[in-house]
Order: structure tokens, then sequence, then C-alpha cells
């Protein structure tokens, strides 16, 4: 699958094969999306153990790489249904550069809203939902976070 390359502000510079990205610390775009239910808290699945990045690490709700010729939102929209089974609105609530121990990514994320969802096991081993307060002190401790979920919180919720 090919994938986009960008600089550190998002401009596209090229594209290459995903198996590329990560050997070479290319700088490519991913989206993550929050689903947040009525009482307002976030749905964090637990990565299975499939997953090539930190398995069983806590992370956000649906995520993925945003593939050559693809949108972010059209990228959110087909990671969302492919982790939760969910074909509904999105609203973009963060953009920003990501750099991780020289592992540098562009994201978008977006939040959707839903109290009834679908985990995919072959993603996840399960999900829960879990307050902002507990999320983020689930980062703050470190246990068993998914960098970009950590990432992701301490933007949104300082």
């Amino acid at each position: 699958m090919q994938v986009t390359v960008v600089d550190g502000s998002g401009k596209y510079l090229g594209s290459a094969d995903e198996d590329e990205v990560y050997p070479h610390k290319l700088n490519h775009r991913v989206t993550h999306i929050l689903a947040c239910n009525d009482k307002g808290e976030l749905f964090l699945p637990q990565l299975s153990a499939q997953e090539k990045f930190c398995p069983g690490n806590w992370c956000t709700s649906a995520h993925g790489i945003v593939r050559e010729g693809e949108s972010f939102e059209d990228a959110a929209k087909r990671q969302l249904k492919d982790w939760l089974g969910l074909d509904i609105t999105l609203t973009r609530i963060y953009e920003g550069a990501y750099d991780h121990y020289k592992i540098r990514k562009f994201i978008q994320v977006f939040r959707c809203n839903t109290n009834n969802l679908f985990l995919n096991r072959e993603k996840a081993i399960t999900g829960k939902w879990f307050s902002v307060k507990d999320a983020s002190d689930m980062v703050k401790k470190n246990q068993m976070v998914h960098p970009e979920l950590a990432f992701v919180v301490e933007e949104l919720y300082p």
C-alpha cells in the first residue's frame, strides 16, 4: 500500500510503500478518532497481539495510516468502520505534528458521538468507556498506553 509522505507541516512530498515508512522514519499522515458517548466518556480499545506496534496497549478509538490519494477524513471514516463498525459523522478536533523517538507523523484527530459500537476483535482484545479524567490519569501513570494516545490526550485534555 502506498502512503503519503509529508514534511513537518503536513505538506505533500511524495509517496512511499507502507513497509518503507517506519524503517526509513518517513514522516507520513495518520488519523485518530475518539468515539465519545452521551456521558462524555471516551471509548478506548486495548490493541490485539496482532497489532504491529504496542500490542496490548490502550489506544484511540480508531486510528490508521492515510493512504496515498486519500483525505484525512476519508481515512478516518474507513478506520472508524474497520475498528468499530460505525459510519457516522466525524468532526475534526486537532491537527499537528507528532515526533516520538524519530518516528514522525502528521496527524489529524476526529471525534464522533455514539453510544453503540461494534469492536473488531481482530484489532483489539477488548475496549471500554473511560472518563476523560481516567484516560488522563492512565496516560500520566503510563499504564499500557500507546504513545499516540498519550500524545492525543495530552494535547486535547491538558
